[in-house]
């Protein structure tokens, strides 16, 4: 992969990761839920990590701490599901709807990133990233399949 190339993905990435931890704040915002606005809270955060995690690896400077890949068991609803246009009158199946959709692209994201990747750390920390990615919409699954299925 050219230096080009890869400063192009990582800009891309680090955008989507900014994108990541501007939704986590609005939903913050907008849930009158205090656990939901608490986990919510933690997700940005990790999100805000994983900006810095990109910005590091630009540098050639990231921590190669834990870069364990978790295995998360997928439970493909949101595979089913139409993405809704996010918007401040969403409803909260909306809302968790729009989170495992985003999650997923993210998720797809950092797989591709690692399949494109030389450098063997940099692939670890791509497939570190996707592994994040797919419990944050493992978790947004089973709420929904809690609260908005078992409703239905």
């Amino acid at each position: 992969m050219s230096k080009e190339k890869f400063n192009e993905i990582i800009d891309f990435a680090i955008q989507r990761e900014k994108d990541a931890v501007n939704f986590y704040k609005e939903l913050q915002t907008n849930s009158s839920f205090a656990p939901n606005k608490e986990y919510y809270a933690k997700l940005e955060l990790m999100e805000q990590g994983h900006v810095h995690a990109l910005e590091d690896i630009r540098k050639e400077v990231f921590n190669k701490g834990d870069l364990s890949i978790p295995n998360i068991e997928n439970l493909h609803i949101s595979d089913y599901l139409v993405e809704p246009k996010a918007g401040s009158k969403m409803t909260y199946q909306e809302i968790l709807v729009l989170a495992m959709k985003r999650e997923q692209k993210a998720f797809e994201l950092y797989t591709k990133l690692a399949d494109e990747a030389d450098d063997g750390e940099i692939k670890k920390l791509f497939l570190k990233l996707a592994g994040e990615e797919a419990k944050h919409k493992h978790h947004f699954e089973v709420i929904y399949d809690k609260e908005v299925l078992t409703e239905n």
